[in-house]
């Protein structure tokens, strides 16, 4: 397999949520930041370099961060703000880019393929690299090489606040001393299968033959192996922003059974929360909508911290849809959207969540993801058709 011939640049603001706090507030800057829950049952949402220092990192119980470093400061995060730097960050990016995917609130791809012709690629992605800076005041690094994979893995080099260009002719020598951890893809299981197999450096993973690690990691293990072979053939997918999901059911007998409509509120809601953390996108609104037997309809809406949890969001649509429901008339339609979306990882949202809630969570999705989304239901939506 050959490596095709297309320019990359990935984009990744570094330490995307304590570089908002610092231009906020200054004093924070060169000391160690935590953002996430305040209280011991919350997680480390994201940390600074100082923090790293001592051991922290993402997804850690906010009491073992304080315990590793006492003297660090703590800050629940705002995404609004967060939200409105990586839309800056966006529309820089936009006025400039021939073709861009948004992959995260905090990265970018950019197919830049033919720019070469004109200006050059590594001096253009420089140029914009510091237009993003002049225009945010936020520090960010870039990987440009021939596919996502290897650009990724340079601006991961890159990083803190640099540039890392990879050209066709040496990515194996690049990728060769690396750990087998800078692959995308290779999480902390696989990880760990592979180390025990003796497999630390990507140039060890690459000498492998392919059936062996097919054989091993299943049906992941050929798109891990080319991975190490610098070949990716993923396609930058043009960016476009969701504003909103919802979901609606239409009665063929209009009804006034509320305890069906609760029942079917709740697995509404449960299967668009799937939705959103599969996508790895986080809801502000939430609107509940009722049409009754006559036409007339009605909505309510509710703004509220991000989130894609259902615990919080079943409790928001059961709330409105209480509020809403005066007339006691037979019903013919019900709702549920949720809005004001961004993209965000699942760590953005476990602010006020303890890690137990967390693994629940991801284990649940996983099921899904394997089995199917109703694979896994929580009880009071059950009935739900």
């Amino acid at each position: 397999m050959q490596i095709l011939d297309r320019t990359i640049l990935h984009m990744d603001l570094d330490t995307f949520f304590v570089s908002v706090e610092r231009l906020l507030n200054s004093s924070l800057r060169d000391k160690p930041v935590i953002i996430g829950g305040l209280s011991d049952r919350g997680v480390v949402a994201s940390c600074s370099y100082e923090a790293r220092r001592f051991g922290i990192h993402s997804a850690m119980p906010m009491k073992m961060a304080r315990n590793l470093c006492r003297e660090a400061v703590v800050i629940r995060g705002d995404m609004d703000s967060y939200s409105k730097y990586s839309r800056m960050v966006t529309d820089v990016i936009a006025e400039k880019a021939p073709l861009y995917e948004k992959a995260s609130i905090d990265e970018h791809y950019l197919d830049i393929t033919g720019i070469d012709r004109y200006w050059g690629a590594l001096k253009w992605s420089h140029e914009l690299r510091q237009n993003i800076i002049g225009e945010t005041g936020l520090p960010i690094s870039f990987g440009l090489s021939v596919n996502k994979t290897v650009s990724k893995i340079a601006t991961g080099e890159a990083k803190p606040n640099g540039e890392k260009y990879v050209v066709k002719e040496y990515v194996q020598p690049f990728l060769n001393p690396l750990s087998i951890r800078k692959i995308p893809m290779v999480g902390d299981k696989t990880y760990r299968l592979l180390r025990s197999m003796g497999v630390s450096t990507i140039q060890t993973l690459s000498s492998v033959p392919v059936e062996m690690v097919q054989s091993v990691l299943g049906k992941n293990g050929l798109e891990i192996w080319k991975r190490a072979h610098g070949i990716d053939f993923t396609p930058v997918v043009p960016y476009s922003e969701e504003k909103s999901i919802s979901k609606e059911k239409t009665f063929e007998t209009d009804t006034i059974d509320v305890a069906m409509l609760d029942k079917l509120l709740i697995s509404m809601t449960e299967k668009l929360c799937f939705n959103l953390r599969k996508h790895e996108k986080l809801t502000s609104v939430v609107t509940v909508k009722i049409r009754y037997a006559n036409y007339d309809t009605h909505t309510l809406q509710k703004k509220i911290e991000y989130t894609s949890f259902d615990h919080v969001l079943i409790g928001t649509v059961r709330e409105l849809f209480k509020r809403l429901y005066e007339r006691r008339m037979l019903i013919r339609l019900i709702g549920v959207k949720l809005g004001g979306l961004v993209h965000g990882v699942q760590q953005l949202n476990l602010f006020d969540n303890n890690e137990k809630q967390v693994r629940l969570y991801l284990s649940m999705d996983k099921i899904r993801l394997h089995y199917g989304p109703g694979a896994i239901r929580r009880a009071s939506g059950v009935l739900a058709k």
